[in-house]
């Protein structure tokens, strides 16, 4: 075999499913390594970079009409550097070269197309490429031609291209302002007005047209505005969106789950990929909703939510996959693939898969499926009839209808498993678990105990092939036994918060150590005192043309604004200031920005209104949570909540803080032993306490008045 890597495809030796899947490409792609690049510069050749991941629509389009083909293949192969990313891995290089498309075109997305000098400075960028022009696209092979004449006969004006491109990035991605102080007290209220000036409240959600994306962090905002202030607005606005999420097209009303996005306003048909950072997020502010408003309706979705992950993303040793694909062979055509072939149903599917001709109507009915479909000829299920409406239409008793439905739908449920699956993503990466065990934490208090312990399962595992205790270093990705990767903040905060929302829960100290060993970490990395910030890669990481911070929230929140909030969660167990001064110097520098556009930067909203407003702290002294308390606090929403359990004496205290290698109590738990031998609770915010109460309902109300 020659030792010419631009002779050969190299991806067959990378474990990521997307770089898999275009291993057989007649293109010699390489991955994103030294040796690629150390042959960009000998053969002085442009880099083609091409980011994109397993479960994307057109990712896959623009694979099967240009790199599975032969003419591309040679062109690519013979005149370019062809380097393939899957983004999931590489959020590092994602985020730098999808911050240039949004500076020269104001739109980004995947596939990503990127032509890079030889030194990694772009000179070209897009999205999708058909292979010949359509619909005012340029053709792929014509891009190509063209981008290479110019590389070559117009070099100097590629290179300065290249060099002024490279600095707009490294201005937009890397710099910083200086330190401008605080942000008001009333910022909470104002992203939520502002929240409520962009919402739809005809159709629920965000925008005014399609596609709707499930925007949680806007909904996180609106419900601790709700709580901060009372105002039923905030809450009006959330619920709307929640329910157009849970009653349309984007969650799957037979087996539970979310896709990634509604492509038309009304929230009807979606992009039908499933991503764990989805089931993650939205589960974990419907449990929000549930609490604030009491709706059954929104603890079911959650609930069905967990029973997804577990059923279909769960590593057999409880971590969890990344994705399951949009697309899968119909029923009648295994050969085939079409996105949303597994999910969409025609009448005469469901007759099939229903016993009873009465039942199978009632379904039809119910989710709205009819002949003409809604879809490609078939229907996406959507909550097209209420209950009562059904009821007075078939002459049946409600409760009966939801019986009948109910069965209709685990007929419907069975029917469908004998489907071809889509394919799934079987990457276990460190930062979305974090995201998933946060939310299953959070059920295993709201609904049900069993979901801590998967949470606990999956933190078990991230912790055991991802975690290195002998220098606390967290490894970003698992893949069949392989850990590659050095975690980036995000992989460290959302795991830090996974770990410390399922101490909340538990009590196992273990999850708390966990969690201030992460924390540890994540200031020793990505902590940049002189600059004021939390840079996205660590110090001494791989060397790009930037160094990216992730202040917005996008698919996922702000990695920089979940850290800086779980870092002031964690202050409190902590006995020095280390994590809250950190916290506030990431707010303070970026004071600035989260006013100007706080929806925009949602995660760092919610960080800075607890850093001015502080938590709602129950430390609860007992051997155990008494259950009544526990059903309690299920129902209760309190904004910016933190639970913590103590034992009840000194000596039990002292034992606690030998394992965590404390000298000295932290705050939360400094003088707080149990009063007269019963379960105590103690109430706090902004640097004030309730007195030791017995009945939980009045420490409740202390932090409420």
């Amino acid at each position: 075999m020659t030792d010419d890597p631009l002779a050969r495809n190299r991806l067959e030796n990378e474990e990521s499913p997307y770089l898999q899947q275009h291993a057989d490409n007649p293109v010699n792609w390489q991955p994103w390594d030294e040796a690629a690049l150390e042959a960009a510069r000998k053969r002085d050749r442009p880099i083609f970079l091409s980011i994109g991941y397993s479960s994307c629509h057109w990712c896959h389009v623009m694979a099967e009409e240009s790199f599975e083909d032969e003419t591309v293949a040679e062109v690519l192969n013979e005149q370019f550097v062809p380097i393939k990313v899957d983004r999931e891995e590489r959020p590092d290089l994602d985020s730098v070269y999808q911050t240039l498309a949004q500076l020269v075109s104001g739109r980004g997305g995947w596939p990503l197309s990127v032509w890079l000098t030889p030194d990694q400075q772009p000179f070209h960028v897009g999205t999708y490429f058909p292979r010949e022009p359509r619909r005012g696209m340029p053709g792929f092979l014509e891009v190509l031609g063209k981008l290479r004449a110019r590389y070559t006969d117009e070099r100097e004006e590629i290179e300065a291209r290249a060099e002024e491109w490279t600095e707009a990035v490294e201005d937009e991605l890397s710099s910083t302002p200086e330190r401008s102080g605080e942000v008001g007290d009333d910022l909470l209220a104002r992203a939520g007005e502002t929240a409520v000036q962009r919402a739809d409240r005809t159709h629920g959600g965000f925008g005014s047209g399609g596609p709707k994306f499930p925007q949680t962090g806007r909904l996180r905002i609106l419900l601790r505005a709700y709580g901060r202030t009372g105002r039923e607005q905030f809450r009006t606005v959330a619920t709307e969106a929640l329910d157009a999420m849970v009653e349309g097209g984007i969650y799957d009303q037979v087996g539970g789950g979310f896709h990634r996005y509604a492509t038309d306003r009304e929230w009807v048909v979606p992009h039908f990929e499933k991503m764990l950072y989805d089931n993650a997020e939205i589960p974990r502010v419907l449990l929000l909703g549930y609490q604030a408003t009491g709706e059954d309706r929104y603890a079911e979705a959650a609930s069905e939510t967990f029973e997804f992950l577990r059923r279909e993303l769960r590593h057999p040793e409880g971590g969890l996959f990344s994705t399951l694909d949009a697309r899968s062979a119909p029923p009648d055509d295994p050969g085939a693939s079409e996105e949303g072939a597994f999910y969409t149903w025609t009448p005469a599917a469901v007759r099939e898969a229903v016993g009873s001709e009465t039942d199978a109507d009632l379904f039809c009915d119910r989710y709205g499926i009819t002949g003409a479909g809604n879809f490609e000829g078939e229907t996406v299920l959507t909550r097209d009839a209420p209950i009562p409406e059904l009821a007075e239409a078939y002459e049946l008793d409600p409760d009966a209808v939801e019986d009948r439905l109910e069965t209709a739908r685990k007929q419907v449920f069975d029917a469908r498993s004998e489907r071809p699956r889509p394919n799934r993503d079987e990457k276990v990466l460190a930062g979305w678990n974090g995201l998933a065990i946060s939310a299953l934490a959070s059920g295993g208090l709201v609904l049900d105990p069993s979901y801590a312990e998967t949470a606990g399962e999956a933190l078990s595992f991230c912790r055991r092939h991802l975690w290195d205790g002998s220098d606390d270093r967290l490894h970003r990705r698992y893949k069949d036994g392989d850990v590659r990767i050095d975690g980036y903040l995000e992989d460290y905060a959302f795991l830090a918060r996974g770990a410390f929302d399922t101490y909340q829960v538990t009590g196992d100290l273990e999850h708390l150590s966990f969690a201030l060993d992460l924390g540890d970490a994540l200031v020793e990395r990505f902590w940049d005192a002189d600059a004021g910030t939390l840079y996205f890669t660590p110090a001494g990481g791989e060397r790009l043309i930037a160094r990216p911070q992730e202040l917005s929230d996008q698919s996922t929140p702000s990695s920089a604004g979940v850290a800086a909030e779980t870092l002031l969660a964690l202050d409190g167990v902590r006995p020095d200031d280390r994590f809250a001064e950190v916290a506030a110097g990431v707010l303070e520098t970026h004071a600035d920005t989260i006013e100007r556009d706080p929806l925009r930067h949602a995660s760092l909203t919610l960080a800075a209104d607890r850093y001015r407003n502080g938590s709602a702290e129950l430390t609860i002294a007992a051997e155990s949570i008494p259950d009544e308390w526990r059903d309690r606090l299920a129902t209760t929403y309190l904004p910016a909540r933190i639970l913590t359990r103590r034992p009840p004496t000194a000596d039990g205290l002292d034992a606690w803080l030998d394992r965590l290698e404390m000298a000295d109590a932290p705050p939360i738990w400094a003088g707080r032993d149990a009063r007269d031998g019963q379960p105590t609770v103690y109430a706090c915010r902004a640097f004030a306490c309730s007195p030791p109460q017995h009945d939980l309902e009045a420490a409740i109300e202390w932090l409420r008045d």
